[in-house]
């Protein structure tokens, strides 16, 4: 038997995620006919969710994500950050070059968890907030790989690698972060040594997969 649920939380949710990934928003119409709402019910909504700062409301009435999610965003890092890490610590001193998790946040990738192998003298220093186009770099290019990824893509083939593109000399293989119902992200390690892509691909790709069962 399905647990109850509050229709109007569940109803407002569903806007919110509709709004999120729409930059130029919608009237309220095009939300009603969205969500299959009368408009009254979606004028309420989007009131009540805009006293709280989570939608905004232009002159011209076309509703946006607000503010308000920025705090909210925020605040899921450290879950991020805490579950991702121990893969990202095995990730990282079994391959000897520096593992990171890295989302998507419009159209950039940002490292959100690094963490540098214990054994390795010469590694890669990437820090905690580095930002590139998502087109660029494997971490980049995991995350749009993920969003093409069909069910039974073969284990072990969801990888991508790259060289010196945001660093000379550096090295990335990373694998998308898949099934994660809400989070676009990859997991990688960077090296400024010779890598074996077709050994290293494998072990990316079996992290990303723990870091999707730690955040199930």
């Amino acid at each position: 038997m399905a647990a109850e649920i509050s229709q109007t939380l569940d109803r407002g949710l569903r806007l919110l995620d509709a709004v999120a990934v729409e930059p130029a928003g919608y009237s309220i119409g095009d939300l009603a006919d969205r969500l299959e709402l009368n408009r009254t019910v979606v004028y309420r909504l989007v009131a009540t969710l805009e006293l709280h700062g989570l939608v905004h409301r232009d002159r011209s009435g076309r509703v946006t994500a607000g503010l308000g999610l920025i705090p909210l965003g925020q605040a899921v890092r450290p879950v991020l950050q805490a579950r991702a890490t121990p893969v990202l610590r095995a990730l990282a001193d079994e391959v000897g070059a520096t593992a990171h998790l890295t989302v998507a946040e419009g159209e950039e990738a940002t490292a959100i968890a690094v963490v540098e192998p214990r054994w390795s003298d010469f590694h890669v220093a990437y820090r905690v907030g580095a930002r590139h186009d998502v087109r660029d770099a494997a971490a980049g290019r995991a995350i749009l790989l993920g969003r093409s990824l069909t069910v039974g893509t073969p284990a072990g083939t969801s990888y991508v690698a790259s060289a010196g593109e945001l660093q000379p000399g550096a090295r990335g293989v990373a694998a998308p972060v898949c099934g994660v119902e809400g989070l676009d992200a990859s997991i990688g390690i960077v090296s400024l040594h010779e890598v074996d892509i077709d050994e290293i691909g494998p072990l990316v790709v079996r992290a990303a997969a723990a870091i999707a069962r730690a955040l199930e």
